[in-house]
């Protein structure tokens, strides 16, 4: 299988075979060796404000529970029972102070500890209720608000995991006085297509703007000034960034976050946004005053989408099907007002029925299509673009290219191929 792996990404990256999108083999390793070993993006801190506070999730295809337990700690459990299986917890997100088995009632606290076992009063022998708990997940940490989890309890320390990530996450994670939080439940529709597809699209794929979504962007000043100005960011093999690093001077209306969205056209927006960029010089230095990103990715599955507010997630289902997941969030401080224009601005844009949205889901559903065609099997992508552009930058951390550079695709993939080489190696 080694020799497999070798051949599916060329060394330099640049091509990169069909089957990597479509073949049930190596999505099983997928399962194996990327989704049970790196850190994978779970919830955000604002949506477990207090004790018994939960929602349910996935890391890869596992089921999991995330929960604030009254220690004030997040525990992670997979959503389990540890008698026949069923899950244990069958809502989204809420509030509780048990799960509790639907098929005979086995009874666990919001941190997985087993409570309760009605059938043991009729029997003799009485249950280990500590060693029959839910499963837990060994590690789980946060950053600025981001909670994350690994099923490996070796794995490195999260802030290893992200490196130069943490620069640029900050822009947004960090931005505001009061931090940022989650509204309400996310977005959540499947897709026909491989899961890696929205996560490459976001590492900084702004090439297909212009022409995918044409009738919004095509020969918008936007355009012009990603063309001008815009970087690809590798900030660590596997994670990326598009960022715009506009020159100094420029007006706050020009770079403000938000300043080519809704702010636009809503003069309350627009003001409130203003005096909000005023003072991100002071929080986070004059570098990522003038720095107005597009779309984050962190390796394996977590994207950001900057201009409309949504944390998206690529729940992997099959190498041809995946769940998408897609919140709201918003800076914490700001007025109901604010956020419900803001809210507008998001769904009109992205979401399941969003005019964007819509598109990018039928570019990539159509691309998995193509990575099936047996006769053009012969015929690897090619992600060469910037090949041999320079990768340095004077004031962004990271490797940065051109805004067409596609290296942020490069590290991704030969990422994904290391980490299944060595799995296999093991």
């Amino acid at each position: 299988m080694t020799d497999l792996l070798k051949e599916l990404v060329s060394e330099d990256g640049c091509y990169v075979h069909r089957r990597v999108f479509a073949d049930e083999q190596l999505y099983q390793l997928e399962k194996r060796h990327i989704f049970s070993r790196n850190w994978l993006y779970i919830a955000h801190e604002s949506q477990l404000r207090e004790p018994g506070d939960f929602v349910s999730t996935y890391m890869g295809e596992t089921p999991v529970i995330v929960a604030r337990g009254d220690d004030d700690a997040v525990h992670v459990s997979i959503n389990s029972c540890t008698h026949r299986g069923v899950p244990v917890c069958r809502a989204d997100q809420g509030k509780a102070k048990r799960f509790v088995c639907p098929y005979h009632a086995w009874m666990f606290s919001v941190d997985g500890r087993l409570l309760g076992v009605p059938q043991e009063t009729k029997v003799c022998s009485k249950v280990d209720k500590a060693s029959l708990g839910l499963k837990k997940v060994p590690r789980v940490d946060s950053y600025n608000g981001l909670i994350f989890a690994c099923l490996d309890p070796d794995v490195k320390p999260l802030s290893d995991f992200l490196g130069d990530m943490r620069w640029y996450l900050d822009c947004f994670f960090d931005r505001f006085e009061n931090g940022v939080e989650v509204i309400g439940a996310p977005h959540k529709w499947s897709i026909k297509a491989n899961w890696k597809l929205p996560v490459e699209n976001q590492l900084g794929d702004v090439g297909h703007a212009p022409f995918l979504h044409g009738s919004l962007m095509q020969g918008t000043e936007a355009v012009d000034i990603i063309k001008e100005h815009g970087h690809n960011v590798v900030p660590r093999p596997g994670h990326g960034v598009a960022v715009r690093l506009l020159p100094k001077g420029t007006p706050p209306e020009t770079v403000m976050w938000g300043s080519d969205g809704i702010a636009v056209i809503d003069p309350e927006v627009a003001s409130y946004l203003r005096e909000e960029h005023i003072k991100v010089e002071a929080r986070l230095g004059p570098v990522r005053a003038r720095l107005s990103p597009l779309c984050y990715s962190i390796y394996p599955n977590f994207s950001f989408l900057w201009a409309n507010l949504t944390i998206r997630q690529a729940h992997p289902k099959g190498p041809g099907e995946m769940e998408y997941w897609s919140w709201f969030v918003v800076d914490k401080g700001a007025p109901d007002s604010i956020k419900e224009k803001l809210r507008s601005n998001y769904t009109f844009f992205f979401g399941p029925g969003g005019v964007l949205e819509q598109e990018d889901a039928e570019a990539w559903s159509q691309q998995y299509l193509g990575s099936t065609i047996d006769y053009a099997d012969d015929r690897t992508y090619y992600y060469g673009l910037g090949i041999d552009d320079p990768k340095n930058h004077p004031e962004l951390p990271g490797d940065v290219g051109s805004c067409y550079d596609e290296h942020y695709a490069r590290e991704f993939y030969l990422r994904w191929q290391r980490e299944l080489i060595a799995g296999e190696d093991q």
